[in-house]
């Protein structure tokens, strides 16, 4: 018994020297490793919360889709009506904490304020982002002959969900609310595979087949009718360090101009633009410029015939 208690008080020394020691390193905020990383002591946005409104903006522009799945004529306005204020309030307080991410010394009430007009502002745009997820909808299914109904891709279309995401996210982001759009693109990220950044700008009439390990950077510009396969990049080449501060500015992503195909692991990469009414094949590695009406395929693999395993 005695020889337990003496392991037992050795044992907590051990544990109280251990944690001491650890919690003094990391709670020491000067330290040269790590002093631009700011201590943050203000309220942050919620990703549950973030995650919530994005549902219920779901419900709004597809109703009947998400959330009340049987919404009848007569009550469809009160039911949006209920739902948008229900957006509206869990958006201002994620926005005024978004703003509170950056302005750590700016007056509650100002940010506040500032939180109600951008909340505002981006439910005025809702119209125009329904619009336009209505034409991707559109090509989705147009451009898919897997699916058998405008409601199937609407419901059950992954690349569906990581559209809507972004469109949303990009409004915000025009808006200048910070923070947030990122956070609401991670967010279909990882829900879908498909990674856009909420600073692209992409046009009418988007669709994206199968949509898996697509990614789109944050400068791209995308046109009208453009349609992509499953693994494509729309990326930058590799930047000096120099230039590293300076990113947010320049544009360093692809320009894809109207009707454009680009098949399935194709990379497309710095600011080049691909003219209008161009296919790009699968598997391609461009890095500079094509004129409209083109067709770039990746060189065939040379063949040979080999017997009784020569060759090998």
């Amino acid at each position: 018994m005695k020889e337990h208690r003496i392991n037992t008080i050795m044992k907590e020394s051990n544990l109280t020297e251990t944690m001491n020691r650890n919690v003094e390193v990391l709670s020491n905020t000067s330290l040269p490793e790590y002093t631009f990383i700011p201590q943050h002591h203000t309220l942050l946005p919620s990703v549950p919360q973030l995650k919530r409104i994005v549902d219920l903006l779901r419900i709004v522009v597809f109703p009947g889709y998400f959330g009340n799945a049987i919404i009848f004529p007569h009550s469809l306005r009160c039911h949006i009506g209920v739902t948008l204020e229900e957006i509206y309030w869990l958006l201002l307080e994620q926005i005024k904490n978004g703003l509170c991410f950056y302005e750590h010394e700016t007056d509650d009430t100002a940010l506040l304020d500032v939180a109600e007009k951008k909340a505002l502002a981006f439910i005025d745009q809702l119209p125009e982002i329904k619009r336009l997820l209505a034409t991707d909808v559109k090509e989705t299914f147009d451009s898919d002959s897997a699916v058998n109904s405008y409601a199937e891709v609407i419901f059950s279309c992954p690349t569906i969900r990581a559209v809507f995401s972004y469109r949303i996210a990009h409004a915000l982001l025009i808006l200048g609310v910070p923070v947030l759009p990122r956070i609401i693109s991670e967010l279909a990220h990882s829900e879908t595979g498909i990674d856009i950044h909420p600073g692209a700008q992409i046009g009418e009439y988007f669709s994206i087949n199968h949509g898996t390990g697509v990614v789109i950077g944050q400068t791209t510009i995308i046109g009208n009718h453009v349609r992509l396969y499953q693994g494509v990049t729309l990326g930058a080449k590799r930047f000096s360090l120099e230039a590293s501060n300076h990113l947010v500015t320049v544009p360093r992503h692809p320009i894809i101009e109207d009707n454009v195909v680009i098949y399935a692991n194709a990379n497309v990469l710095g600011r080049i633009t691909i003219g209008a009414h161009s296919v790009i094949g699968g598997n391609v590695w461009l890095t500079y410029n094509v004129p409209p009406h083109s067709s770039i395929q990746q060189q065939r693999a040379v063949s040979e015939d080999f017997y009784d395993g020569l060759g090998i």
